[in-house]
């Protein structure tokens, strides 16, 4: 429907692509029709994809939901064990693949591989069915498996209501003139690169690809395609960042950026601060959500950002590092371990309720409560003024001598050093105190900072028992691709100074 939509309104927009040659809105919405007839063909119940970003993206993403059939982007990073056992939980499926790699899941009982360049082939030039979809909206639209950073990938189901209501309630129908273009470079199996291809069709904005993230060629991209808005998450900012700093003063910058958003983890402050320095008319969006929610519930607008960069009132300054307000058709609030509401500035895990929140998976029980609130497992506190601040999964507190401690304050504070790139805390075992607080440092090439410097540094900031027991010096961090800081790698490469090691 929003691809009709936009069809109808702006057909000959270019939706995908170059401004020169790029794939219009009507032949989007004629190749997703044709690529729903090929879809439907056999027994298949599910539309995979294995790939990279491309054209391919929405014409199989629209052309899934002309079917009838649930579209299912999987992590083509993944070991091809790990990538065959989560196509086995969606067979019988027709899976799009990557053509130099074509073989990962040929030979798989219920699964149709269908090759990225063939699939164009097969939809160039073919009418479109009549569109006979159903119009319920309780059909599922997107099964998107969860990153598994602490165990089995979950399968989360977003069906069409859920995401048809995130445009609608975030996105204005033709609001973007013809010139905006949007980059997109966040991988597919992420709500956002969903989230990002639904609201640009919707927008009528015109989407430019980056199959494989780069700093140099995402900056490259954004000047050659005059791009005017795009949607990061932080690992990507630090080293877009990095990058414009190389180039110096004197660099071109990045004139054509109007917009650009940022979310899926912790954002270190002096990159964000460095950002706004970098790219002083860009307007900055901070937006918070997750997979169950179809994408962003929360967030921290461009006029927020400015203010809070200006501002020498701490707790305006605070904002900075805060997922701002919620959208309006959302409702966040703060609860404690029995599910009652806290006051004010008290931390506890954040629930969200509104129409496009799902929270339901596959072969798990639902994590919507009766009333409709979904619990996200994410810890936060709300200030006077209404900003939702994220401390990080509930599960990743660390819990010394009975007391609670946020891992993201100790490496906010760690980050304030000028040697320091990265930093992660974490809770390993302590015969005394239960839990003890290890910081892995990655330091800036060629700075320089002692361990017993840094535990000051987190000291004169913090409370004494916030104060890292053990400062370990590392290469890098553990990341995802989609920028998660993964904890349970580092638990486990760090296992060795826990349960009473000493300093």
């Amino acid at each position: 429907m929003l691809l009709e939509m936009a069809a109808e309104g702006f057909g000959d927009r270019v939706a995908i692509g170059s401004a020169d040659g790029g794939l219009t809105y009507r032949g989007l919405f004629n190749k997703a029709g044709a690529a729903s007839e090929r879809f439907r063909s056999g027994d298949n119940t599910h539309v995979a994809m294995a790939d990279l970003s491309s054209v391919a993206l929405p014409i199989s993403l629209f052309g899934a939901a002309w079917a009838g059939l649930p579209f299912v982007p999987l992590n083509y990073r993944l070991t091809d064990e790990e990538l065959s056992a989560l196509t086995t939980r969606v067979s019988p499926a027709v899976v799009v693949v990557d053509p130099d790699d074509p073989d990962r899941l040929a030979g798989h009982a219920g699964i149709d591989v269908i090759e990225r360049h063939r699939l164009l082939d097969l939809v160039c030039g073919v009418e479109p069915p009549d569109p006979d979809w159903t119009m319920t909206g309780e059909d599922t639209a997107i099964v998107l498996f969860t990153s598994g950073t602490t165990g089995q990938p979950k399968a989360a189901v977003l069906r069409h209501r859920h995401l048809v209501s995130y445009v609608l309630g975030s996105v204005e129908f033709m609001q973007a003139s013809e010139d905006d273009a949007a980059l997109v470079s966040v991988p597919p199996y992420h709500v956002a690169g969903i989230a990002a291809i639904l609201s640009n069709v919707y927008a009528g904005r015109r989407v430019v690809q980056l199959p494989t993230f780069d700093a140099a060629d995402w900056v490259a991209l954004v000047r050659a395609e005059s791009v005017t808005s795009a949607m990061v998450v932080p690992t990507m900012l630090t080293r877009i960042v990095g990058f414009l700093d190389s180039e110096g003063p004197d660099g071109p910058g990045l004139p054509t950026l109007r917009s650009l958003s940022y979310g899926g983890g912790r954002m270190p402050l002096p990159t964000i601060c460095r950002a706004l320095e970098l790219l002083p008319t860009t307007a900055f969006v901070n937006a918070y959500g997750l997979t169950e929610t179809s994408s962003t519930v929360a967030l921290l607008g461009p006029d927020d950002h400015r203010e809070a960069m200006a501002s020498a009132e701490p707790t305006i300054r605070a904002r900075l590092g805060s997922a701002g307000r919620p959208l309006p058709a959302i409702e966040i609030t703060i609860r404690d371990d029995l599910g009652d509401e806290v006051p004010i500035g008290v931390p506890g895990e954040i629930w969200v309720r509104g129409e496009q929140v799902s929270g339901e998976y596959r072969d798990s029980p639902p994590r919507l409560t009766d009333d409709g609130w979904f619990l996200t497992h994410d810890g936060g506190w709300v200030d006077a003024d209404g900003f939702l601040h994220v401390t990080g999964r509930i599960d990743d507190v660390i819990v010394k001598g009975g007391q609670n401690i946020s891992p993201s304050e100790i490496e906010e504070s760690l980050l304030q050093h000028e040697a320091v790139a990265d930093a992660a805390a974490i809770g390993l075992p302590d015969r005394q105190w239960g839990e003890r607080i290890v910081a892995a440092v990655v330091l800036h090439p060629g700075g320089a900072a002692t361990a017993d410097e840094l535990r000051s540094t987190v000291r004169d900031r913090l409370r004494s028992n916030r104060t890292p027991d053990h400062v370990e010096f590392v290469a890098a961090l553990p990341y995802n691709d989609t920028g998660k800081l993964l904890r349970r790698v580092l638990r486990a490469d760090l296992a060795h100074l826990g349960d009473g090691s000493t300093a």
